[in-house]
């Protein structure tokens, strides 16, 4: 598939009104609002388009399995450092549109942070270039994080160029057992110290911290914690990552981005704590649930639903006002005639 095609069909469709569900490999069509429209197929556009490892940088179509970007990463003993899921085949384009990031957000940062630029074709079928490859090309409107977590309501994400990492010298996983209450004071007491903390995991009772950076200070933090040493801590990682771990088992989950200081929301349900106590994940058809985050100070996203309690609840918390006038007007720039993954995001558009 070349870039010309992806621009003929969304000129197509554009001429003639047709909706499109933008869609990769499919591993997050459980992820937002309902599917809707006719299917733009974007997995053959794909490839490592540049990889500059001295520039910490990399440029991939929108149709590239993460897989493949980060096995050429890891041959140059680099990373994506936000940690990103795979969900079973996960794309390049999908990773961005989604936003969604893995355990290392904690240490490292969201997806938005390591976006560099974007190769965008709006709903017109407009090839738009915006950011470029390091840091310092980044100015004015920063449109390419703003295309983060969009859920491809502005346009296909054909290329994206994303920031790398070195991989972490030294890693240790500790594990202590204590309960809800006791993992969010010492997640809160350690967070403001100087540890090199690059993940965080408590369910049943036990909470999982891993140590990433220079040997020095994993050992020395290892000595100042104390805890047990983990076993099979990679794996462990993988399954909070891909969310195969038992804590998220359920066909009903909810994802709660809360200050890290809050003890509890006053809701039954909960299976874990992530980010050193700023997520928290909850099991279950719950009432107000997103009332109770906004009390606590946060937000709450229905991340995992049957498809009747989606309609009816959304999986994203109504937008006040202002931020609905904001978000129609950026609609309206980039899909004028409402075509792309209508209702993903936003029942509005």
């Amino acid at each position: 598939m070349m870039l010309d095609d992806l621009v003929a069909a969304l000129r197509a469709a554009h001429d003639s009104q047709t909706p499109l569900r933008i869609r990769g490999a499919g591993s997050k069509d459980f992820y937002g609002g309902m599917l809707a429209g006719e299917v733009l197929d974007v997995a053959a556009y794909r490839g490592i388009v540049a990889y500059e490892p001295t520039e910490l940088y990399v440029t991939a179509k929108c149709g590239t399995p993460l897989a493949e970007v980060e096995a050429a990463l890891a041959e140059k003993g680099q990373m994506l450092a936000f940690e990103p899921p795979h969900f079973s085949g996960a794309t390049v384009g999908g990773c961005v549109a989604a936003g969604l990031s893995g355990p290392r957000r904690q240490q490292a940062g969201a997806v938005r942070d390591f976006i560099l630029g974007v190769k965008l074709i709006d709903g017109a079928g407009q090839v738009l270039d915006f950011g470029g490859q390091v840091m310092k090309n980044v100015a004015g409107y920063d449109v390419s994080r703003l295309l983060a977590g969009s859920m491809g309501t502005l346009g296909v994400l054909a290329e994206v160029t994303l920031k790398v990492l070195p991989q972490p010298v030294a890693e240790q996983t500790l594990v202590f057992t204590m309960d809800e209450a006791e993992a969010i004071k010492r997640l809160n007491q350690w967070g403001g110290q100087p540890l090199p903390v690059s993940a965080s995991f408590w369910h049943g009772g036990q909470l999982w911290l891993r140590l990433s950076g220079a040997r020095a200070a994993v050992d020395a933090a290892y000595r100042k914690l104390g805890g047990t040493l983990a076993v099979d801590a990679e794996n462990h990682w993988i399954s909070v990552r891909e969310q195969t771990h038992p804590a998220f088992a359920g066909s009903i989950l909810w994802r709660l981005a809360l200050p890290s200081t809050v003890h509890s929301p006053g809701l039954d349900g909960l299976r874990a704590i992530e980010w050193g106590g700023g997520l928290r994940w909850y099991a279950g058809e719950l009432d107000a649930v997103r009332g109770a985050a906004a009390r606590a100070g946060g937000h709450a996203v229905l991340f995992r639903a049957p498809e009747s309690l989606r309609c009816r609840e959304g999986a994203f918390a109504s937008l006040l006002p202002a931020m609905l006038a904001l978000h129609r007007r950026l609609k309206n720039s980039f899909d004028p005639r409402r075509i792309l993954n209508l209702g993903r995001l936003y029942a509005e558009f």
